[in-house]
């Protein structure tokens, strides 16, 4: 048994001195070099959305170096560790979710705010439980998925998304929903029960309608129609686009945009950053971002399919379609393809504990990329 270990021991230094420092760092290079990249951009772009405000972009700086550090912190933590605190995490989630509705902050008629110390986003932590949850729940079980464990992981998911929807956060709650469904499909159940779900999805929309808030159902009506009140409704969406198109090919160039150095775009360091790229980097500029979003992207996905067990795949797979996902719903929000529903673009937006928590999930991609080949077999 000793020399066993001994061999398992000299075999991990082994296999540390041939991947380098960064492995031993746990930091996979490649996602490293493509989040610089996209904070670098993100720079870029704060600095001419904040019409060259420099204590802006210096805040913003700072808050791009705490997100950094926040995801190679994640990536010294074992997928084990995650797998072990993810019911916990999860817990506390529902706990502060449920808190928020006695002690909760409102602005902008949207209570999702919680004061403990720190305002934050309790939502903004379950990017990160659920993923973690419905995974450790669905690998430490057997596949393809039975009645039973389906309906476990549908309560797991919806439970948390429920009370999002409540705050009212339509958006935040349909990503959240969506990175724990994601990984029940990935679970292999059965063409049935996906039909069956969809076609119970399409039958509660006149429901949903009736329960969603009037700000909300007029985001939609103003997506179908924004002419119907350019001024109004329908002003953010019809400026986004003007900026958009405006930048043709190579763009008007760094901070010579007219819809953001005028004041024309409103919310234009967050939601609405992207037009302003499109807008004075053009078409070109935007295909560029949304190569390093496509690499990332594929790197986590590459991880996945390496990974050596089903928790870490999950994960992995969850993350990165997630991501996408984001990445995905901004562009068509801005462009007019989707309603608006305020999310914000990935790694470039300003963001508080949306870019923390964000990060971590990279993190914890670099943490299932580095650990892997050190878990027993």
């Amino acid at each position: 048994m000793e020399a066993k270990k001994l061999m398992n021991q000299i075999e991990t230094w082994r296999i540390q001195s041939r991947e380098g420092l960064m492995h031993q760092f746990h930091i996979d290079l490649p996602l490293l070099v493509a989040v610089l990249l996209a904070s670098s951009v993100s720079a870029i772009a704060i600095f001419s959305a904040s019409n060259g405000n420099e204590a802006f972009l210096t805040s913003h700086l700072v808050r791009i170096g705490l997100s950094v550090i926040a995801m190679i912190t994640a990536a010294q933590f074992s997928p084990l560790f995650y797998s072990r605190i993810s019911p916990w995490l999860y817990g506390i989630c529902l706990v502060l979710l449920i808190a928020v509705f006695f002690f909760g902050e409102t602005r902008n008629n949207a209570t999702r705010w919680i004061d403990l110390g720190i305002s934050f986003q309790p939502s903004e932590l379950l990017k990160i439980a659920m993923p973690l949850v419905v995974a450790r729940y669905i690998a430490s079980g057997s596949i393809p998925l039975n009645n039973a464990n389906i309906m476990a992981s549908l309560v797991l998911v919806l439970l948390p998304t429920a009370l999002i929807f409540k705050q009212p956060d339509l958006g935040t709650s349909v990503l959240i929903a969506f990175s724990g469904l994601v990984i029940v499909f990935l679970s292999g159940i059965k063409k049935r029960y996906l039909f069956s779900a969809i076609i119970l999805f399409l039958g509660c929309l006149p429901f949903i309608w009736k329960t969603i808030h009037p700000f909300q159902q007029q985001r939609v009506l103003t997506f179908l129609d924004p002419e119907k009140d350019p001024l109004g409704a329908g002003y953010h969406i019809i400026q986004s686009k003007i900026a958009i198109g405006s930048g043709g090919l190579f763009g008007k160039g760094w901070l010579n945009g007219t819809q953001g150095q005028l004041d024309f775009l409103p919310e234009r360091t967050t939601d609405f950053i992207f037009s302003i790229l499109a807008e004075e980097f053009g078409l070109i500029g935007v295909l560029l971002i949304i190569l390093i979003y496509l690499f990332i992207v594929g790197r986590g996905l590459l991880i996945a399919i390496n990974s050596d067990d089903l928790f870490s795949r999950l994960v992995a797979s969850s993350i990165s379609l997630t991501f996408f996902i984001y990445v995905f719903v901004n562009i068509g929000m801005t462009t007019g393809l989707l309603p608006v529903v305020g999310v914000p673009l990935p790694l470039i937006s300003k963001g508080g504990t949306s870019s923390l928590t964000l990060m971590a999930s990279l993190g914890i991609l670099m943490s299932l990329q580095t650990h892997k080949r050190l878990i027993p077999r």
